[in-house]
C-alpha cells in the first residue's frame, strides 16, 4: 500500500521542493521570468508596424495616450508617451484605422504585452476621409457651421493668415491692387506639417482678440493656402482651426486649396472662396465699378431733381396757351368802366342842378329888412340867455357877503357834516379864497385872478 509521500520518492513532485540529481536549472522568480520575457519580446520585436482600429482612446492628465489596436480576431494594448502624442498630425479617436509604428514590450504588473507607439498614421486615404466625415458630423452637431455673417462691403483693413513666402499672398495682394487698393496685414503661419494647425488657430484668435479701437484690427480676415493633397490640407481640418474660425469676432473668408478642395475650415468660415484669388474678389468691390455706379446715381439724382421742374414748365406753358389774351379779358370791364363814368358825370350834373334851382328860388324870396329882423330877434334871445346864466352862477352872490365852501376835490359842500368830513376846506369870498381846516387854524391865500370873459363873437354880415 502506497503512502502520501510515495510520489516525492518517485520524482514526480512532492510537498517540499527539492533539487533533483543532475538538475542544474535553478527556480526563477516571477520578476525574473517577467524580465526575461520583456527582454525577449523587445529584442525580437524592437520595431514593428501594426495596422488596426483604434479603440478605448484615453488621454491621461500626464499627457500620455492609452489605447488599443484591434481587428476581427485580436487586440493589443498601446501607449503613446506625451512627447510623441503632442507631435501627432491628427486627433486620435475611436474607430479610426491607423498604422502604429513602435516596439513591443511587456507590462509585468498585468502579465500583458503592449506596443509603445512612436508614430501613428491614418491607414490610407479612405480612413482619412472617414475621420474627416466623423469630425465634421461632430462639429456640425455643436453648431460650429451655422453662424455665417455678412461680409463688410468695403473693409478698410484686411487680415491675411497664410505663408508669407508662397504664391498665395502675392495673388491676393495683386488682385486687391487691381480691384480696390486696401490696407493688408499678413500674419505669417505654417500652412502644412507639424504645428501648422496651432499657428493658424493662434493667428485667427490673435486678429479676433484685438480691441475694437486698435488701429491694426482688421475688418475682414482671409485664411488662405494653395492647393494640395488631402494630407497637405489636413491642418485646416483640425478641430483647433475650426473652433478658432467659428469663434472669431471678425468675419472670415476661407480660401484653402483649389475649387475641388474642401476642408472643415470652409464650413466654419462666413464665406468660402474657391481660390485665394477669388477670396480677394469677394473681399472688396471693383473701385472703377463703384465710381461708375456713383456717377450714374449722381446723374439719375440730377435728372430726378430736374424732372419735376421740366414737367412744371411744360404744364405751365400748356395752360398759358389755353388762357385768353389780356385785351379780351379787359375789354368788357373797360367798356363797363367807360359807361359808368359817363353815367356818373351826368348824374353829378343833374344832382347839382336841383340845389342850384332851389337856391335861386330861395334867394329870390330873401330881402334885407327880413334878414335884419331875424338877426335882432336872435340877438335878443342870446342876451336873455346870458342874463339867466349870470344869475345861476353861485359866485355871483359872493360880493354880497356870501361864502361858498368847497372840499379838497373842489366840490361845493352844503352841510356841516360834509365840511367836517372833508377836513381841509376852501372858503370862497368875493375877494379871494381862504384855506381852513375843519378842526382848527386857517390859512389865507391870494385869490387867483379871474380869467376875463371872452368877448362875444362879432356878428358877420349876411349880405
Amino acid at each position: 500500500m502506497s503512502g502520501p509521500f510515495d510520489d516525492q520518492a518517485s520524482g514526480s513532485g512532492g510537498l517540499v521542493a527539492a533539487d533533483s540529481a543532475g538538475d542544474n536549472a535553478a527556480p526563477l522568480s516571477v520578476s525574473e521570468i517577467s524580465a526575461l520575457l520583456k527582454r525577449t519580446v523587445e529584442d525580437r520585436f524592437g520595431f514593428v508596424r501594426i495596422k488596426g482600429e483604434l479603440s478605448g482612446v484615453k488621454r491621461a492628465a500626464s499627457g500620455h495616450v492609452y489605447c488599443s489596436l484591434k481587428d476581427e480576431g485580436a487586440r493589443i494594448d498601446g501607449v503613446m508617451w506625451r512627447g510623441t502624442a503632442q507631435r501627432l498630425a491628427f486627433l486620435p479617436e475611436d474607430g479610426i484605422e491607423v498604422i502604429a509604428t513602435g516596439k513591443l514590450t511587456t507590462y509585468p504588473g498585468r502579465s500583458s504585452y503592449q506596443i509603445v507607439i512612436e508614430r501613428m498614421e491614418i491607414a490610407g486615404e479612405g480612413a482619412l476621409l472617414a475621420l474627416l466625415a466623423k469630425t465634421k458630423t461632430r462639429l456640425e452637431a455643436e453648431g460650429l457651421f451655422a453662424n455665417a455673417r455678412p461680409l463688410p462691403f468695403l473693409p478698410a483693413t484686411i487680415g491675411v493668415v497664410t505663408s508669407p513666402t508662397g504664391a498665395v499672398i502675392r495673388d491676393i495682394l495683386h488682385r486687391l491692387a487691381d480691384r480696390f487698393p486696401s490696407r493688408v496685414i499678413v500674419w505669417p503661419v505654417l500652412v502644412q506639417g507639424q504645428g501648422a494647425a496651432e499657428q493658424v488657430a493662434r493667428a485667427v484668435q490673435g486678429f479676433s482678440g484685438l480691441d475694437a479701437a486698435h488701429p491694426d484690427r482688421p475688418d475682414l480676415v482671409i485664411v488662405a493656402r494653395g492647393g494640395g493633397s488631402i494630407e497637405d490640407l489636413w491642418s485646416f481640418n483640425e478641430e483647433v482651426v475650426v473652433r478658432a474660425i467659428a469663434g472669431s469676432t471678425i468675419p472670415v473668408i476661407s480660401a484653402v486649396g483649389h475649387e475641388t478642395d474642401t476642408t472643415l475650415a470652409d464650413f466654419a468660415a462666413d464665406m468660402r472662396a474657391p481660390t485665394p484669388t477669388a477670396a480677394a474678389e469677394l473681399a472688396v468691390p471693383v473701385r472703377a465699378d463703384l465710381a461708375a455706379l456713383i456717377a450714374d446715381l449722381t446723374h439719375r439724382k440730377r435728372r430726378c431733381a430736374l424732372r419735376p421742374v421740366a414737367l412744371g414748365r411744360e404744364r405751365l406753358a400748356a395752360r398759358a396757351e389755353r388762357l385768353p389774351r389780356a385785351e379780351s379779358l379787359l375789354a368788357a370791364p373797360a367798356q363797363r368802366l367807360d359807361d359808368s363814368g359817363e353815367r356818373l358825370r351826368r348824374a353829378l350834373a343833374d344832382r347839382a342842378e336841383v340845389p342850384r334851382r332851389r337856391l335861386g328860388e330861395v334867394g329870390g324870396r330873401l330881402s334885407l329888412p327880413l334878414l335884419r329882423s331875424r338877426l335882432d330877434r336872435a340877438g335878443a334871445r342870446l342876451d336873455g340867455a346870458g342874463r339867466v346864466l349870470a344869475s345861476l352862477n353861485p359866485d355871483s352872490i359872493l360880493q354880497r357877503g356870501y361864502v361858498r365852501v368847497t372840499g379838497p376835490d373842489g366840490r361845493t359842500l352844503t352841510t356841516r357834516v360834509a365840511a367836517q368830513a372833508a377836513g381841509n376846506l376852501a372858503l370862497h369870498f368875493g375877494d379871494g379864497v381862504l384855506a381852513v381846516s375843519a378842526d382848527s387854524g386857517v390859512t389865507a391865500r391870494k385869490a387867483p385872478a379871474r380869467a376875463p370873459r371872452p368877448p362875444a363873437p362879432e356878428q358877420g354880415k349876411l349880405l
